[in-house]
C-alpha cells in the first residue's frame, strides 16, 4: 500500500545528515589525515606567485584538482560540487561550511598549471585504495 505525503517537504523540515559533525571516516575526512598538507604547501607555495593578488592555499588547489579527479567530473561540476559538500570543504581546508566558494572553474586550469598530474594521481590512488580498505579499516 502506499501512502501520499500530506505536504511537500521543505528544506526546513530536512535534518542534516551531520548535523555540525562530520564522520571521521568519511573517505575525504581519511584522505584528509592520510596527506601531509604542511609537506605539499611547503613543496608548492612557490608556484602560486609571489606578486599581485594573493593565492588561495596551496591545499585548495591540490585538493580541488584531487575531487575532480577522483570523481571525474568537469570542472563546472567540482566546484559545485564542493560548493554543496561540507565533507569536500573540510578536505579542503575550509574552517567551516559556506555555500559560496572562494575560486570559479577556471581557477582550477590554473591549479593544473601548479601542481603535476601525477601528484593528484598519486593523492587519488590513496584515495581508492581507503575505499578498498572500507570504513572500518580492515
Amino acid at each position: 500500500m502506499y501512502r501520499t505525503r500530506e505536504r511537500q517537504m521543505t528544506i526546513y523540515d530536512y535534518l542534516p545528515p551531520y548535523r555540525g559533525d562530520l564522520a571521521d571516516r568519511n573517505r575525504w575526512v581519511l584522505l584528509a589525515q592520510a596527506i601531509d598538507w604542511d609537506a605539499f604547501e611547503r613543496e608548492y607555495s612557490g608556484n602560486f606567485g609571489r606578486a599581485g593578488k594573493v593565492a588561495l592555499p596551496a591545499r585548495v588547489a591540490y585538493g580541488c584538482l584531487i575531487v575532480r579527479a577522483a570523481l571525474g567530473v568537469s570542472d563546472r561540476e567540482t566546484v559545485a560540487l564542493i560548493r554543496e559538500s561540507p565533507y569536500l570543504q573540510y578536505f579542503l581546508g575550509f574552517p567551516a561550511f559556506t555555500d559560496t566558494v572562494p575560486f570559479s572553474p577556471r581557477s582550477m586550469e590554473r591549479f593544473r598549471a601548479r601542481i603535476p598530474a601525477e601528484k593528484v594521481r598519486e593523492a587519488v590512488r590513496l584515495l581508492r585504495r581507503l575505499e578498498e580498505s572500507g570504513p572500518d579499516g580492515a
